[in-house]
């Protein structure tokens, strides 16, 4: 119940990040969104708590499956990636429409 609770919590906190139009507000709720994927791989892998993987010690049907906790860990470090070259792009970028609004050419009427 914990874990839906703050799969739900990173979920909505990641969608309101995403639509402020700060760039870096949107690349901190990309990361809580992926942060969230990553807990339902998490949680959807592991059903109840198990033993380690090792041959030697152990059940194999008692085991937990790897192949989640692999995808999650590939996960992480794509999202690490992604989140240094979008803060990146934020950074190239400062003169967004956050600093003044834009030139129109119009003339304004007093």
């Amino acid at each position: 119940m914990v874990l839906a609770i703050t799969i739900g919590v990173l979920t909505a906190g990641g969608v309101y990040l995403m639509m402020q139009r700060s760039m870096v507000r949107g690349v901190f709720g990309l990361t809580l969104i992926s942060h969230a994927a990553n807990f339902i791989l998490l949680s959807a892998g592991v059903g109840a708590w198990r033993v380690e993987p090792l041959s030697n010690r152990g059940d194999q049907s008692l085991a937990a499956d790897p192949l989640p906790q692999a995808f999650v860990l590939t996960a992480i470090v794509i999202t690490l990636a992604v989140t240094i070259f979008m803060l990146a792009l934020a950074v190239l970028g400062h003169d967004d429409d956050q600093k003044r609004a834009p030139e129109t050419g119009e003339a304004r009427e007093s």
